[in-house]
């Protein structure tokens, strides 16, 4: 019997070769499928329709795994009385509470003080420091910048004993009020030198945090990420040409940005022909694609004199392709130095990169 099932399965299999070989565009009706039919034809067609096939039950595995999740967590939230007069932050949302008010939070949402002091009452379940791993004790004070998280069938009560700021992810209950247009960021103070810097680029959009809830300030910024800047403040143009630089690929964020920026004499590559994307960009090769910009988008490329730049007395470390667009920036104080000295070699962080571009809107594009 199982043989007869084996020669019939061999029979159907010959079969259907046969009539696919036979309805192939330019087949002469040779009973010989040829190679090059089922290896460009054949072969490509029935890849198709499995990875169709794949696709469509990985994404409702997904979709019911998903829902399957939203279930688990609708019912724990239930049980703790439910989500009436809650409300969600689905991304880290800045609140602030005044002296007195608190902010209560249910499985899965997550509480971080940046600002004031507060303190931690668990009402009901487990809350984790997730910054440190540890278990919560179910009276404790809050340390700011940690991230603690309230874990199964847990309901808690983060107070504020004197005025304070918070960021909260997930489903929760306030008397405080939600901070509009804030710096979402856990590593830039409002009493650090470039608070408004920061602020500025991020409400303009000119470049965000590195993750959802912090800058790195102090973190070099690289070329890739400078002409990027520039191609948001230009309002990202769109642009039909390619890079003539091979490592810079499409795939990459900074491509359209690299491409506008070379394009229109904005920033060029090395003499290797190449962009180095990556390389950390130094403050002589910030104010050389600053003053290319300015000439771009048709703003004053005019210094008086160069009194600041001959301040400095480091200004002989200048590269000559350098020297004009240094003596625009210093005398326009678009670049002011750090500990008294230009440093045309040296890297710029993010920090000081937010405030040269904060200074050039408001004193060269006016903005």
């Amino acid at each position: 019997m199982k043989r007869f099932i084996a020669i019939a399965l061999v029979l159907l299999l010959l079969f259907c070769f046969t009539t696919a070989y036979a309805s192939a565009p330019g087949s002469s009706g040779d009973p010989l499928i040829s190679l090059s039919y089922i290896h460009n034809s054949f072969l490509p067609a029935i890849q198709r329709d499995n990875k169709t096939l794949i696709d469509s039950s990985i994404g409702k595995l997904y979709s019911d795994a998903q829902n399957k999740l939203q279930e688990t967590y609708d019912a724990s939230v239930l049980q703790l009385g439910g989500y009436d007069g809650y409300a969600f932050a689905g991304t880290f949302t800045a609140v602030s509470l005044p002296a007195g008010t608190s902010a209560e939070l249910v499985t899965g949402s997550i509480f971080i003080l940046t600002a004031g002091t507060a303190s931690l009452t668990i009402n009901k379940g487990t809350v984790i420091n997730i910054s440190t791993g540890e278990e919560v004790g179910a009276s404790a004070s809050v340390t700011a910048n940690q991230r603690y998280f309230c874990a199964e069938n847990t309901s808690a009560q983060f107070s504020a004993a004197a005025n304070a700021a918070c960021l909260i992810d997930g489903y929760y209950k306030s008397n405080g009020t939600v901070i509009v247009n804030p710096v979402l960021f856990l590593d830039v103070s409002t009493t650090d030198w470039f608070y408004n810097a920061v602020k500025y680029a991020s409400d303009n959009n000119l470049f965000n945090g590195t993750t959802a809830v912090t800058f790195s300030p102090q973190t070099s910024m690289t070329r890739g990420m400078f002409v990027t800047v520039l191609y948001r403040l230009a309002g990202k143009p769109a642009m039909n040409a390619s890079s003539v630089f091979s490592d810079v690929a499409a795939s990459q964020y900074y491509y359209n940005a690299v491409v506008w920026a070379s394009t229109n004499n904005v920033a060029a590559g090395y003499s290797d022909g190449q962009f180095h994307p990556d390389d950390f960009i130094t403050r002589e090769q910030m104010a050389v694609i600053l003053y290319r910009y300015a000439s771009y988008a048709g703003y004053s490329q005019v210094y008086g004199n160069t009194s600041v730049f001959d301040s400095f007395p480091d200004k002989s470390e200048a590269s000559s392709y350098a020297a004009d667009a240094l003596k625009w920036a210093a005398y326009n104080t678009l670049i002011t130095g750090a500990d008294g000295k230009l440093l045309p070699e040296s890297t710029a962080s993010r920090a000081q990169v937010a405030q040269i571009m904060h200074n050039f809107c408001q004193k060269i594009a006016g903005k």
